[in-house]
């Protein structure tokens, strides 16, 4: 994997635009409260990023399928770079308001639902199919290291020279992606391309999910994990009701699933590019999840919950490789993009629901219960696919298509 010159340029270049992006979102949530003192005004950014993720969505996947690829990253990633030059600008001089960040998440969330799915649907123009799964183990990693270094780079420049030195940063980093995008080398759309109206083809890609069985109920599996085993929103009361950790068991809890996803990255490496079972690893791996959830809520001391926390991040980052590298695989390479966006409502939609979810019923049953709830009913939808006859529980991945090396 490590000799693909265009791979090699493209996760550099992603891994460093990610750090920024987390930065950012930090950031952002920082400056508003900091700006209103309203927590109810602070969750206006999540709110931003949900409204442009569903509305725009199916239509950043039709033109992820009907236009070049990487010039629409390009063009992507540089709405995003001018709206974090401005708000930098903004915030720098002293002018900004609170809905001036809140107007510039809606526009780099909307960016961005142009970018995911030709993100998505470019990884298999730059790797041999049989080597797809061990790009998104190396992808998805990548990610957790932005969670993990993006808010604390915020925190380190909102110290110096407040958020607009972390919006600049940013900018910068989606000026590094413009450049590797323009060096990388990866061959046009083949066939024809989408016909008919924008509308048709949204249809069409709609369509192809819910006859292809195999990509809707790895969309479900997602979306029930992520929905009922939202844990997130509850870390706040676990450690002030049932932890008594105070914020330094915070920083630590909440980074415990991250850290989790990067000591697994070898295994992971390893049991996609080997293994002839993927499907029974997948659901295996979501049953962990839940069962790893349901740990978090029940555990009694910090060490017991840092421990779930990061068997959380390790069964997540093993699950999210596979289903990711089955949903391109099952794809025919016209219609990726529009996949990918319809697939990135349930990955990227999910939490967001699954917050609101359980973040309700942790009000009306306290957060141990509702997440312990949640983890057991996680569990339970994976483990349903798990004993029985299906074409998730049958996926053997690319590894049983090619021999194996001697």
């Amino acid at each position: 994997m490590l000799r693909n010159r265009d791979f090699d340029l493209y996760w550099s270049g992603v891994v460093l635009s990610q750090i920024g992006t987390r930065g950012t979102v930090a950031a952002n949530l920082y400056q508003v409260y900091d700006l209103t003192g309203s927590v109810a005004q602070t969750g206006l950014v999540g709110a931003a990023q949900a409204v442009a993720l569903l509305v725009l969505s199916p239509l950043g996947g039709v033109y992820a399928d009907r236009a070049d690829r990487r010039r629409l990253l390009q063009w992507a990633q540089g709405v995003a770079l001018v709206v974090a030059a401005v708000l930098a600008a903004l915030t720098l001089s002293g002018h900004v308001r609170a809905w001036q960040v809140v107007v510039s998440v809606v526009l780099t969330t909307a960016a961005a639902t142009f970018d995911q799915p030709a993100r998505q649907a470019l990884i298999p123009a730059m790797v041999p199919r049989r080597q797809l799964p061990q790009a998104f183990a190396l992808l998805n990693p990548s990610r957790e290291l932005a969670v993990l270094l993006g808010p604390a780079l915020a925190g380190l420049l909102i110290a110096v020279q407040g958020p607009g030195l972390m919006y600049a940063v940013d900018a910068a980093t989606y000026a590094v992606l413009v450049v590797v995008l323009g060096m990388i080398k990866v061959p046009a759309l083949t066939g024809d391309g989408p016909t008919g109206s924008v509308w048709q083809q949204i249809v069409e890609g709609a369509r192809f999910v819910a006859h292809r069985r195999i990509v809707w109920m790895l969309m479900s599996l997602d979306l029930a994990a992520t929905l009922f085993g939202a844990y997130r929103v509850v870390l706040p009361a676990l450690t002030v009701q049932v932890l008594h950790v105070g914020p330094t068991g915070y920083g630590l809890l909440s980074a415990a699933p991250s850290a989790g996803a990067l000591l697994a990255t070898y295994t992971v490496f390893r049991v996609v590019q080997r293994s002839r079972r993927l499907g029974r690893v997948l659901l295996l791996s979501t049953v962990g999840y839940g069962v790893a959830v349901l740990a978090l809520a029940q555990a009694p001391w910090i060490g017991l919950a840092l421990l779930a926390g990061l068997l959380i991040g390790a069964f997540d980052a093993m699950a999210t490789t596979i289903r990711h590298a089955a949903v391109q695989l099952e794809t025919p390479d016209e219609l990726r993009g529009r996949v990918s966006s319809i697939y990135q409502m349930s990955s990227r939609g999910g939490p967001a629901l699954g917050d609101t979810l359980v973040g309700a019923v942790a009000g009306v049953l306290g957060p141990v219960l509702a997440l312990s709830l949640g983890g057991v009913l996680a569990a339970a939808y994976a483990g349903s696919y798990l004993v029985r006859p299906t074409e998730v529980r049958a996926y053997r991945g690319v590894n049983a298509e090619e021999p194996q090396p001697a």
